[in-house]
């Protein structure tokens, strides 16, 4: 979920801050641009990593008086990999989507209706998503109130605010530039295990390189996503997407609400306990007849 990147940027640090070192100027004015920032085809920063590694010599533009540094420095970035699974917390849902929070620093994940569990309906009384389990003919083949207690039984509500499971399928990033036709966005889609620069997904040792003055990144051949494609469109400026969205499925055993599971795998502990107890139990009756026998 979190990788580490290797950024180079012109750092551009004010006369006032000519009086400390220029390391602290750098770590001072990384730790104003980059928090909370989204790195196209990287992801969030969430903060920087250790010192600077490389520092070089000022140039002062003229008009300007600030002395602008050539820095190598890491930041840690928040890129859950494709495929992996994560909890967060319902925080919205509608017809076409539920969104999921994982806390204050990120809450753009959108679970889309085709990939909810099957069957999944939309309940508009209550605003909610539902689950209805089919587990066949026998279990509802009772009388007629059984057979209503056990419909409810198979409704199981995604309340909102409740801790959810959900894979992560698509890591989607948009950039917004106003062109002569209007405001255009375009979105780069990656849907493979592959990221960037990256030799391993989801390996937090691994570091990709960024030169953010130039936009590229060091990115072999071999190690590009699998599955990567743009979309451009217009947009007005009410409907602006966020710059990094993740689009995840719950649509598999164990996904979903965590109390759904949970509940389940208590269950099987318990059973699992009461035969060992049954087990041991007739292991000293076993003894106790030999005994008398003897």
């Amino acid at each position: 979920m979190f990788v580490i990147a290797t950024v180079a940027d012109t750092i551009r640090i004010p006369p006032t801050m000519f009086f400390q070192s220029t390391r602290t100027s750098a770590h001072q004015e990384i730790d104003k641009k980059y928090p909370n920032r989204v790195l196209m085809d990287v992801g969030l920063v969430i903060c920087r990593y250790g010192d600077v590694t490389q520092i070089g010599d000022g140039v002062c533009v003229p008009g300007d008086g600030a002395a602008h540094h050539e820095v190598v420095f890491r930041v840690v970035i928040f890129r859950p990999f494709v495929e992996e699974v994560c909890v967060g917390h319902i925080v919205e849902s509608n017809e076409d989507v539920i969104k999921v929070s994982l806390g204050e620093f990120f809450s753009d994940i959108f679970i889309p209706a085709y990939w909810m569990l099957r069957p999944s309906m939309y309940d508009r009384k209550s605003g909610l998503w539902v689950w209805t389990p089919d587990y066949g003919e026998e279990e509802g083949g009772g009388g007629g109130t059984e057979g209503e207690e056990q419909e409810e039984q198979q409704r199981y509500e995604m309340e909102i605010g409740a801790e959810i499971r959900f894979k992560v399928k698509g890591i989607n990033f948009t950039q917004v530039t106003n062109t002569a036709k209007g405001v255009q966005a375009t979105t780069t889609s990656t849907t493979s295990r592959l990221i960037p620069g990256f030799k391993a997904a989801g390996n937090a040792s691994s570091t990709v390189d960024i030169d953010m003055r130039t936009g590229a990144g060091d990115d072999a051949a071999d190690n590009r996503p699998v599955r990567k494609r743009s979309s451009s469109v217009d947009l007005s400026d009410s409907n602006i997407p966020a710059s990094m969205y993740i689009t995840a499925s719950i649509c598999e055993d164990g996904l979903g609400l965590v109390s759904w599971w949970s509940n389940q795998e208590e269950g099987d502990d318990a059973e699992e306990d009461e035969e060992g107890e049954e087990g041991a139990e007739g292991g000293d009756e076993d003894e106790d007849g030999a005994e008398v026998e003897e």
